[in-house]
C-alpha cells in the first residue's frame, strides 16, 4: 500500500473523496481502484507539525539571557515535535511504520514550505521508504487524477527542500541572536519587553519605520497659485500659471500681482500638444500583486486575501495560492477558451462577452514557460464557480482572479493626453491639461475605481485668440509623505524597499529579490503587529514607539538592510535551485549573528530615546484577553482610585466597578503623553510644556492640564 501525506486535513480529504475513502481518527483508506491496485492510507499535518527545538534544548546554559553566551550557534540543529500536534503526529508516524506501507507519496503544497513539513514529519519518524513526490498547482478533480499519474521522484523538489531547511535554521540563527542581545541591551534602559528581531521582519519594520519619521520630521510650507478662466471664441477652460516647470509661488504678494496683471487680459493659445498612450491589459495575479490589489479595492489585509484564496483553492476554484509567478504555460493557456465559455454563463460577466481575443496562446505577456517556476499565475480552474454562491470575501477575491483572466482576452486601452499652453499679454503662461478615452479596451472589465482629475478640453487650435475671464488665487500647503497602506507593504517587500505603484514588477526586477517569499510576506505583517510594532489603523501602518526604539538602537546595520536581506533571499533562491551551498550560506549566517551582536553592544553606550515613552514598553503580565500593567501613576482625579494603563490609554481602576470615567488617550493630537507628565499631571494638576502638537497644518506648543473633569490644553502666556 501507499500512504499519501497532505500538509492540512481539508487537502487530505479533497484528494482522497475521488476515491470513496472510508474514513478513520487521523487518517482516510482508499480502497483499491485504478490508480492505487493495492488501496492507500491518505494521512495529513496540521501546518508544522515539527519545529526547531528551544536554545536550552542544546545546552542548559542557554536558558539565561545573558551577553556572555551569544552568540548561541547549535552545532547540529534538530527538529521536535509541536506539543499540541502529538496526536496526530502519533497517527502519521503509526500508518508510516506499517509494514504494508511500501511507498510514501509526499503531498504537501508544491513549494518550499510544503517540502519542508512533510520531510521533517519522515524523518522524525526514523522511517526509510521509497518516496513520491505529488506536485499539482490545483485541486480540482481532474489535477489530482493527473497529478497522481504522473507523480514527481522524489529528487526532483529535494533542493526545495534544503532551501526552506536552510532558511528555517538561518532564521533561528539571527532570530534568537539578534532578539536576545537587544532585549538585553534594551533593558538597561529602562524597558523590560521583549523585543523581537529577525532577518525579514526587522529590515521590514526598518522601512516602516523611516517613513514615520519622513512625516514626523516634515514641516508643511504654504505656497499659492494662479488659476485662470479662458473664453477663446467662445469656447472655455482653466489653467494654472506656471514659469519653468514650476506652478506654486512661495510668495503671497507676488500671485496677486500676477492675478492682477492677467484679469480681463488678452489670451492666446500658444502651443496645442496631443500625446496618445496606450496601456496594455495588466499582467495575470501572483500572490503579491491579488494581495496589493485586494487591499487597495477592499483593504483586506494581506493575510486576510491569503486565507480566503486558500479556501477558494481547496475548493478546486482557483490555482495554487503561493505562486510568484504571472505567467502560464501552453499548456494552461489551451484551457483558457473551455473555462471562459463557462464563466459568460454566469450573469456577472455576460456582458463582457463575446470576447475581442478568443485565445491568448500567442500572446507572450502572458504565456511564457520560461517565467514559470514552481507554479503558473493564479487563475480560475476548469471547475468554474458561480460567484455568488460564493461568500461575501470568497466572492471579492473570486472576481479578482476571473477578471483578470478575462482582461487579458480584450485589447489595450487607449488615451489622448492634451496640454495647452495660454499666453496672457503675450508673457503669463497656463498650463491646462486633459485627457480623452479613445479605446476603452480591458477597462471595461476591469473597473478603475480611481480619481479623474483630468478633464476633457475643448478643441482649440494654436494661434487662436480671446479673453482672460476671471483669476483666482489658491492657497495650498505642501503636504508630508503618506503612510503605507499594507497593500503597499507588501510590493514593497517584494521589491526590497523600491517604491513601485504598478504590478509588473518583472520588467524593473532582473531576479526576485526581495524581503521574504510570496509565502511568507502577510506573515511578517501579522508578526508586526502582533509583537506591538506597527499598528494599522483605517489600512495605514503605523511605527508605535516599541518599533522605533528597536530601529534606533539597531541603526544603519547589516541587520536593517533591505538590500542585504534581499540577496540572502536570492542566495536562499538559488540553494532551492541546486545552484548554491547550504553549508556555505549557515556559514556565512553565523558570523553575521557574531557581527550583529558586536555591533549592539558596541553602539549601546550611544543609544538615546528621550523622544519615547519608554516607560510603557514593558513585558505584560499573562492572562485572559489584553493584560496591561497594574502598576498605579497616582490618585484618580475622579473618584480617588487608581489609575492604571489601559493600553491605548490611562484609566481609573474602579471603572468595572463604578464605570468611574477618568481617562487620559497616552496620544493627543500626535505627541506621546509619557508617563511622568501622567503623573505630575495626577499630583499637580498640569504636566510640563510639551512641544509639537499637530492640529491640521498647524504645530503648537502646550501643557495639559485637568480642568471641569478633563483634560484641557494650557498655553503659557
Amino acid at each position: 500500500m501507499k500512504l499519501i501525506i497532505a500538509e492540512k486535513p481539508d487537502q487530505g480529504s479533497t484528494l482522497a473523496s475521488q476515491f470513496k475513502p472510508k474514513r478513520h481518527d487521523g487518517y482516510l483508506e482508499i480502497p483499491p481502484n485504478e490508480v492505487f491496485t493495492d488501496g492507500a492510507y491518505v494521512t495529513w499535518a496540521v501546518g508544522h507539525l515539527c519545529q526547531l527545538v528551544s536554545p536550552e534544548d542544546y545546552k542548559p546554559e542557554w536558558k539565561k539571557w545573558s551577553i556572555d553566551t551569544l552568540p548561541m550557534i547549535p552545532d547540529r540543529f534538530q527538529y521536535e515535535v509541536t506539543r499540541s500536534k502529538a496526536k496526530q503526529f502519533q497517527v502519521v508516524k503509526k500508518l508510516l511504520k506499517k509494514p504494508t506501507v511500501t511507498e510514501i507519496i509526499h503531498a504537501g503544497d508544491a513549494g518550499r514550505e510544503g517540502e519542508l513539513i512533510v520531510r521533517n514529519i519522515i524523518q522524525l519518524s526514523g522511517v526509510h521508504k521509497p518516496m513520491k513526490r505529488l506536485w499539482i498547482s490545483s485541486l480540482t478533480p481532474k489535477a489530482i487524477y493527473d497529478g497522481f499519474q504522473q507523480l514527481k521522484d522524489e529528487s526532483d523538489t529535494r533542493n526545495l527542500y534544503y532551501e526552506a531547511y536552510t532558511r528555517a535554521c538561518a532564521d533561528w540563527v539571527v532570530g534568537m541572536n539578534a532578539s536576545r542581545v537587544y532585549s538585553i541591551l534594551l533593558k538597561k534602559h529602562g524597558m523590560s519587553d521583549v523585543f523581537s528581531a529577525g532577518r525579514v521582519q526587522t529590515p521590514t519594520l526598518a522601512l516602516i519605520v523611516k517613513r514615520e519619521k519622513e512625516i514626523d520630521n516634515f514641516k508643511s510650507e504654504p505656497f499659492w497659485e494662479v488659476l485662470a478662466k479662458f473664453d477663446i471664441e467662445g469656447k472655455k477652460y482653466e489653467g494654472k500659471w506656471h514659469q519653468d516647470g514650476e506652478s506654486r509661488l512661495k510668495e503671497k504678494e507676488m500671485a496677486y500681482k500676477i492675478a492682477q496683471f492677467c484679469e480681463g487680459k488678452d489670451a492666446e493659445v500658444h502651443e496645442l500638444v496631443t500625446e496618445r498612450k496606450e496601456f496594455q491589459p495588466p499582467l495575470l495575479f501572483n500572490l503579491s500583486s491579488l494581495q496589493a490589489t485586494a487591499n487597495k479595492a477592499f483593504k483586506f489585509s494581506p493575510k486576510k486575501t491569503l486565507d480566503v484564496l486558500q479556501g477558494l483553492y481547496q475548493k478546486g476554484i482557483v490555482s495554487y495560492p503561493r505562486s510568484d509567478s504571472n505567467y502560464v504555460t501552453e499548456g494552461e493557456a489551451e484551457t483558457f477558451p473551455e473555462i471562459l465559455e463557462k464563466l459568460s454563463a454566469f450573469s456577472e460577466y455576460e456582458h463582457l462577452f463575446p470576447l475581442p481575443y478568443a485565445s491568448i496562446l500567442g500572446n507572450k505577456r502572458y504565456v511564457n514557460a520560461k517565467k514559470v517556476s514552481d507554479h503558473y499565475a493564479i487563475i480560475p480552474t476548469e471547475q468554474v464557480k458561480d460567484p455568488s454562491k460564493l461568500s461575501g470575501d470568497e466572492q471579492k477575491i473570486y472576481d479578482l482572479v476571473v477578471r483578470r483572466l478575462i482582461a487579458a482576452h480584450y485589447e489595450k486601452a487607449i488615451f489622448d493626453y492634451t496640454t495647452i499652453t495660454t499666453l496672457v499679454e503675450k508673457r503669463a503662461a497656463f498650463i491646462s491639461k486633459g485627457k480623452q478615452q479613445i479605446q476603452e479596451g480591458w477597462r471595461k472589465v476591469i473597473f478603475q475605481n480611481e480619481k479623474d482629475d483630468d478633464v476633457i478640453l475643448p478643441n482649440v487650435q494654436e494661434g487662436e485668440e480671446g479673453k482672460v475671464v476671471k483669476v483666482d488665487v489658491k492657497e495650498g500647503k505642501t503636504q508630508p509623505p503618506k503612510r503605507y497602506t499594507e497593500g503597499q507593504l507588501i510590493t514593497l517587500m517584494k521589491t526590497a524597499g523600491k517604491h513601485l505603484d504598478n504590478d509588473e514588477l518583472e520588467k524593473i526586477l532582473a531576479k526576485s529579490e526581495g524581503l521574504g517569499t510570496e509565502a511568507t510576506r502577510a506573515g511578517i505583517i501579522t508578526m508586526l503587529k502582533d509583537r506591538k510594532y506597527i499598528d494599522v489603523k483605517k489600512n495605514q501602518v503605523f511605527a508605535t514607539d516599541k518599533g522605533k526604539v528597536l530601529i534606533d538602537a539597531i541603526g544603519d546595520k547589516i541587520l536593517a538592510s533591505p538590500e542585504m536581506t534581499a540577496k540572502w533571499e536570492q542566495r536562499l533562491a538559488e540553494i532551492g535551485e541546486g545552484a548554491a551551498s547550504a553549508a556555505a550560506f549557515m556559514e556565512q549566517t553565523k558570523k553575521l549573528s557574531a557581527k550583529i551582536i558586536e555591533d549592539a553592544v558596541e553602539a549601546e553606550s550611544k543609544w538615546n530615546f528621550s523622544g519615547y515613552d519608554t516607560e510603557s514598553i514593558q513585558r505584560k503580565g499573562k492572562g485572559k484577553g489584553k493584560s496591561f500593567s497594574s502598576k498605579s501613576f497616582g490618585s484618580c482625579k475622579v473618584c480617588d482610585g487608581k489609575v492604571v494603563d489601559k493600553g491605548s490609554f490611562y484609566g481609573c481602576s474602579n471603572y468595572a466597578k463604578t464605570k468611574c470615567t477618568f481617562t487620559v488617550s497616552k496620544k493627543i493630537l500626535g505627541k506621546t503623553v509619557t508617563q511622568a507628565n501622567l503623573k505630575k499631571l495626577l499630583s499637580e494638576g498640569q504636566t510640563d510644556l510639551i512641544e509639537g502638537f499637530k492640529k491640521g497644518d498647524k504645530t503648537f506648543n502646550a501643557k495639559l492640564e485637568w480642568k471641569e473633569n478633563k483634560v484641557q490644553f494650557l498655553f503659557e502666556k
